[in-house]
């Protein structure tokens, strides 16, 4: 037996994943070390839904806007505002937001450590023993190599994790997108049309060949992005071009920020033995919005739950509920998103109508309930026959633009 210190769970990764995960298994009374790298911001719009503050207990206090509308521009420059209505969507940003919930963790009783991941091995006794470095402590500039043993490992290191290419089968066969973004500091003088209470998006090819740009209010700064799985597009030229459409060529640019996303969940989340993914390390950003907050932490908090029956039961069975969980509640609406992104981005002329399609009172309505509340609207079913044959005749071209 190693002298190694154990934990019950190492969770990699403090973003909401798996901070949510050290912090649901802490609570639990497991023992739990939670690593993350330092300096790490992930480019975010930073909106999250009423779902997720009230699941997760977020205070206000972490919300530096409220947004109370969003506006659809479509190639041509047509707008289409859509309230929301008897709600918000709150936005935050993500290095204090984060923080925040690593601190939270914290409070629970996990244990906190800065630290970059190397590899997992095995000892003697057949416990995972993960190696990582971590600052020295006479030499802040240096780094110094350090291991802990752990029953079960959250693997939530985000997008590329080297925790699932080491340990999960098919992880290396993920593809991904890159999103990038520039935060900015709001103008003083705002330019005309500005409204800080909404979000802007912007389907333009020229913004993004496969996804769009978004314009969104973080109270004193904001956030200006877009992504593209384009290898060949440039998303930093894209950003300029977005922040001239957007009238912000002028505004200070506090820090730019980019990042690789995956495209759709991973076929797999879990070893068999002791490792479960989360969050983006799972591939659970949601596709045609890019949202991924809420879905890392529900996906951190279902790891949680599929660690906990794993320790309380010994059955490695338990781990691919995580999964299983998630695309039960999920799952159909990431196959109708991705559908929907891969017709309706496709060129210009369908993103036009993409836009005016969103123009209807019953598509709003139920885009946002289900948004807000993360469920299909299934009780309205008038709408729904509604919105489908006026989706057929935006496909067949007969529908005025």
């Amino acid at each position: 037996m190693s002298d190694v210190e154990t934990f019950d769970v190492v969770v990699i990764g403090g973003g909401p994943a798996g901070a949510t995960a050290a912090h649901d298994l802490a609570r639990a009374g497991r023992s739990v070390l939670l690593l993350d790298r330092a300096g790490r911001t992930k480019p975010c719009g930073g909106a999250i839904p009423p779902r997720l503050i009230k699941d997760f207990g977020i205070p206000d206090a972490l919300l530096v806007a409220r947004a109370t509308a969003a506006r659809m521009v479509s190639p041509k420059d047509r707008k289409v505002d859509i309230p929301i209505d008897n709600g918000f969507v709150g936005m935050v940003d993500r290095d204090q937001f984060d923080e925040w919930l690593r601190e939270r963790a914290a409070g629970s009783g996990a244990q906190r450590r800065i630290g970059d991941f190397d590899r997992i091995t095995r000892d003697a006794d057949g416990l995972s023993v993960v190696h990582f470095e971590q600052p020295s402590p006479t030499d802040r500039r240096a780094r110094v190599p350090a291991r802990v043993r752990a029953r079960a490992i959250v693997g939530a290191d985000g997008a590329k994790s080297a925790i699932a290419r080491q340990t999960v089968d098919g992880a290396e066969r993920t593809k991904y997108v890159f999103a990038y973004h520039e935060i900015l500091r709001t103008p003083a003088a705002p330019p005309s049309g500005f409204d800080p209470s909404r979000c802007d998006v912007y389907y333009r090819g020229s913004l993004s060949p496969d996804f769009y740009g978004w314009v969104f209010p973080h109270g004193d700064t904001m956030s200006v992005g877009t992504g593209s799985a384009d290898k060949g597009f440039s998303l930093r030229t894209a950003v300029g071009g977005l922040r001239q459409a957007a009238g912000l060529v002028g505004a200070e640019t506090l820090r730019r920020e980019g990042a690789p996303i995956p495209m759709k969940p991973l076929p797999r989340w879990d070893n068999g033995r002791d490792v479960v993914l989360a969050g983006d390390a799972a591939g659970v950003v949601a596709p045609a919005s890019g949202e991924g907050i809420y879905y890392a932490m529900f996906g951190g908090r279902l790891a949680a739950e599929a660690v906990e029956a794993l320790l309380a039961t010994g059955d490695v069975r338990s781990l691919a509920l995580a999964r299983k969980r998630f695309m039960k509640a999920h799952g159909t609406v990431f196959r109708v998103l991705g559908v929907m992104q891969w017709f309706w981005y496709s060129s210009d002329r369908l993103r036009e109508r993409f836009v005016s399609i969103c123009q209807d009172r019953d598509v709003q309505q139920l885009t946002f309930e289900s948004y807000m509340n993360k469920e299909l609207v299934r009780r309205k079913k008038l709408a729904h026959v509604r919105i489908f044959f006026k989706d057929l005749a935006h496909l067949f071209g007969v529908a005025r633009v």
